[in-house]
């Protein structure tokens, strides 16, 4: 079983930048595809973006297409989301997944495995 744990959030400015780490501990995460999730209150949960465990096939929503990066970085055993060109509506609590399958998957119920989340506010 892997553990993730996410940190790198905070508070920062419109057009400013974050990124965003998910640890992995217990197993490698090179098994996994692993995906980023937000939520903000009142809201329901949405993907934002997918790296895939075979070929570290990359996939976004359309909302952060062209401003975040996901990245994976195999001797850290960590998973990274470089976001750029924040808006106040990328506000939200961010979570990391991870699911042992490797067909690429948008819904959050299909992951096995959660983070606690990370905050990240953007002002205006």
């Amino acid at each position: 079983q892997v553990q993730l744990v996410e940190s790198g959030g905070g508070l920062v400015q419109a057009g400013g930048s974050l990124r965003l780490s998910c640890a992995a501990s217990g197993r490698p995460l090179s098994r996994y595809n692993v995906a980023w999730f937000r939520q903000a209150p009142g809201k329901e949960r949405e993907f934002v973006a997918t790296i895939l465990r075979i070929g570290d096939s990359t996939y976004y929503a359309d909302s952060v297409k062209g401003r975040f990066t996901i990245s994976r970085d195999y001797a850290r055993n960590a998973v990274y989301l470089q976001m750029n060109s924040l808006k106040p509506e990328d506000t939200a609590l961010y979570y990391c997944a991870g699911i042992s399958s490797g067909q690429l998957t948008t819904d959050a119920r299909a992951y096995d495995y959660w983070g606690q989340g990370t905050q990240v506010t953007v002002s205006s």
